[in-house]
């Protein structure tokens, strides 16, 4: 299992040399009064209805809740429950890859309809785009090598912690610990290549990316006192601000789903990376009720 984890991670780094684009930026008008019409390139659902095709924004390098295989193909929990709503709105799905900083960017934009990259719910956040219900609940964690484990957050007092930008871990520790330096990144896979080459003395994020990644890389470890840091947040879907069509959809097709639907995508897509490490229950949000 960890091999073919690390297989995973290899894969997406090299993807993401050739498979990223920038986000480029576009002069959008807002959603007309009655929300059934847009301007621009941001689409109602009548919109992606006529088109026949959802776009959605994903993750490459995030193993095992976005990214892309050995083969070129999108995988992981958040891919499994993009697929079944583009089935269930009865179009085929295009997936778009983001970065942490560009998401809000790209469904603003109309470059993508939904955001569905681990896209954790907070007060800034719901200022600048419209989240449905919540799919997963996360905090944070810290990952380090286990020659020099990081136990407590005072171990990495002075010390350089390498983080995503635009992620919470980067708002988290820049507000509550600036006797920490932090090393910023693009992409997760540069993160944590980082980590690797030891160009930081640990990295955060959320705690569930670093359990699994410190399980396919067995010289790290994810230390008890690290691994659930403030608060216990929600990871939700997100469409462009007042693209109320879509975002009502989203709430309605979560809330409807089989009661057992993400915990069967957690089976199909956590489970063979966590084994008995992990809780589902710690982990899933059922139709959306937290």
């Amino acid at each position: 299992m960890r091999k073919s984890l690390l297989a995973i991670v290899i894969a997406s780094v090299a993807f993401l040399s050739v498979g990223l684009t920038a986000c480029s930026k576009s002069d959008v008008n807002s959603l007309n009064s009655n929300n059934q019409k847009t301007s621009g390139t941001v689409r109602t659902l009548d919109d992606i209805k006529k088109s026949g095709t959802l776009k959605v924004g994903v993750f490459s390098d995030k193993a095992p809740f976005g990214y892309v295989d050995k083969d070129g193909k999108n995988q992981g929990y958040d891919i499994y429950f993009a697929q079944r709503l583009a089935k269930d709105l009865g179009v085929k799905i295009e997936f778009t890859i983001t970065d942490p900083a560009s998401r809000v960017e790209f469904v603003d934009s109309g470059k993508v309809d939904i955001i569905l990259a681990n896209f954790t719910k907070t007060p800034e956040r719901v200022e600048k785009v419209d989240f449905a219900l919540p799919y997963m609940q996360v905090a944070l964690g810290v990952v380090s090598s286990e020659k020099a484990p990081v136990k407590t957050l005072a171990d990495l007092s002075g010390k350089t912690l390498i983080v995503a930008k635009g992620t919470t871990a980067e708002t988290y520790f820049t507000k509550n610990h600036p006797e920490v330096k932090l090393l910023k990144f693009d992409q997760y896979a540069e993160a944590y290549s980082a980590l690797l080459d030891g160009r930081g003395d640990a990295l955060s994020t959320d705690n569930t990316e670093v359990l699994a990644w410190a399980i396919s890389n067995p010289d790290f470890v994810v230390e008890q006192g690290v691994s659930k840091i403030g608060d216990v947040d929600v990871v939700a879907p997100a469409v462009k601000k007042g693209n109320t069509t879509v975002l009502d959809w989203i709430n309605k097709e979560i809330a409807n789903l089989p009661h057992d639907f993400f915990l069967e995508d957690y089976k199909a897509t956590l489970e063979p990376v966590y084994g008995n490490k992990s809780d589902p229950n710690n982990i899933i949000i059922e139709n959306g009720k937290f």
